[in-house]
């Protein structure tokens, strides 16, 4: 039974947990334009992987500081010498026979013939086919069983042109991430700032569409009281209602359109598509000024272009790169140092007994005298990579000066026809309502009135698209100007 209520238990919490997780969320933003860039500053993946670069870039040069710092590392060897080395030993006189085989008995010094430890005494023969070699002498080894070696080992760099000239280029690249993130986080305003417009706009577009169908609404109830009392024909209703239903169905296009207009903007933004999201600002928020396209263009305005940045850092750095090749006709000096211990013993238990330590300290020179020409022809090509570099950026500069007269033209043009458009619009709505007038009056036909009221249609479709043309090319004049920071 308890495990039941147990098991129980558990299906209820996994539940609601599930109906936690499916949950609309209740949070609810009201952003205005530059709250919605903010946003996506935090939550875009675009700005996030160049802001984790910018880290990385930061580790980096820690990296290269470190290649100057002293390099220590450890070692340790272990050998269980399964069959020892053999050297062969001469037969020595029988005044030396006796100190000598007393010494190497000492030492633990091991017949290579016999596997044991030669004896203190000389043995009496010492041309035995067990000890001793056809050469006339016999075969013994100095090296011990067991065999232990931990060590030290250090190193430092004291001249070495290639890391003189990492020093020197460490704040250049991180300021190529660094103006890479910037170049991210203008690429995500202007693609928010656009995809809030867009909104804007869609939105006016729906309000622009109920006022038409509000107005055709009415116009349609009286055409059909009128034909009700035998004023009009049938065929003026009908041709209403066509209209009308063209137009509602226009409406619940757009309505959908809106939706995803919105979802758009959250994953520009890197917002979930199940948020709720209010637009703060409004289109007469919106200042569209001719005043805002200078007349008089700035030869300078590519240094404010964070594109032109990015390209005199990579010159930088292939400058950097170019130095670093010719260091390599220069000499590398190296202080090294070492310190070793050596255990050896035929016990293993022993091992540690006995210890034979070495260390040295000293100084590693390379100089590189020939090399097959590769050298030279890394300079050669460094150089060209320079040589590129430069050209990139004097093409960028005529390339912004270039998008500068075309955005500023793009967006005079854009504001002449909005206003143009306009003027349109009050115009159809006025010959829309004489239209009305005359007809009501029994002037004018119903033809005269259905093509007035579809000349608002479009003129309203019109103005719409227009108005997302110099909002857009607002944007656009910004970013060629670099005034997106």
């Amino acid at each position: 039974m308890r495990k039941i209520t147990f098991i129980g238990a558990i299906l209820c919490t996994l539940a609601i947990n599930s109906y936690a997780q499916q949950a609309p969320h209740d949070t609810t933003y009201k952003f205005t334009i530059q709250d919605c860039v903010n946003y996506a500053y935090q939550h875009q993946h675009d700005v996030a992987n160049a802001a984790l670069d910018v880290k990385s870039a930061d580790y980096h040069v820690k990296e290269i500081v470190g290649q100057g710092l002293p390099q220590i590392s450890g070692s340790a060897t272990f050998q269980d010498y399964i069959q020892s080395p053999s050297i062969l030993f001469p037969d020595l006189s029988s005044e030396l026979n006796g100190p000598v085989y007393g010494i190497l008995n000492q030492e633990n010094v091991v017949n290579s013939v016999t596997g044991k430890i030669i004896p203190s005494q000389a043995p009496q023969s010492t041309t035995t086919t067990t000890t001793t070699s056809t050469s006339g002498g016999s075969k013994v080894s100095f090296t011990q069983k067991y065999n232990l070696t931990p060590g030290v080992n250090v190193s430092q760099i004291l001249f070495d042109p290639n890391y003189i000239v990492g020093l020197q280029a460490r704040k250049t690249y991180k300021q190529l991430y660094e103006r890479s993130y910037t170049r991210s986080k203008i690429e995500v305003n202007v693609a928010v700032t656009k995809a809030y417009y867009q909104v804007l706009v869609s939105a006016e577009h729906l309000r622009l569409l109920q006022a038409d169908i509000d107005q055709l609404k009415q116009q349609l109830d009286e055409t059909a009281a009128r034909n009700k009392q035998g004023f009009v024909e049938k065929i003026d209703v009908d041709r209403i209602t066509y209209q009308y239903n063209s137009l509602v169905t226009t409406k619940e296009n757009t309505a959908r359109l809106l939706v995803l207009n919105y979802e758009l903007l959250k994953f520009q933004m890197g917002m979930p598509i199940d948020e709720q999201l209010i637009l703060a600002n409004k289109l007469e928020d919106i200042k569209l000024e001719t005043a805002t396209a200078d007349p008089t263009i700035d030869t300078a305005v590519y240094r404010n272009r964070i594109e032109y940045n990015l390209l005199e850092t990579q010159k930088m750095l292939d400058e950097y790169s170019l130095k670093s090749t010719k260091g390599q006709f220069l000499p590398k000096l190296m202080a090294v140092g070492s310190y070793s211990s050596n255990f050896q013993n035929n016990s293993l238990g022993s091992l540690y007994s006995i210890n034979y330590p070495s260390a040295y300290i000293g100084l590693t020179l390379s100089v590189p005298i020939f090399t097959g020409f590769q050298h030279l022809n890394q300079v050669k090509q460094s150089e060209i990579t320079v040589l590129k570099a430069q050209n990139d950026l004097d093409d960028m500069q005529k390339t912004v000066n270039l998008q500068v007269s075309q955005s500023r033209i793009t967006y005079i043009n854009g504001l002449q026809t909005l206003n143009d458009q306009n003027k349109n619009r009050a115009l159809a709505e006025e010959v829309l309502r004489v239209s009305k007038i005359k007809y009501e009056q029994g002037v004018g036909s119903s033809i005269e009135v259905t093509q007035a009221q579809t000349a608002v249609e479009d003129a309203d479709n019109t103005y719409i698209q227009g108005l997302y043309d110099a909002l857009v090319s607002k944007v656009d004049l910004d970013k060629a100007y670099g005034r997106i920071q």
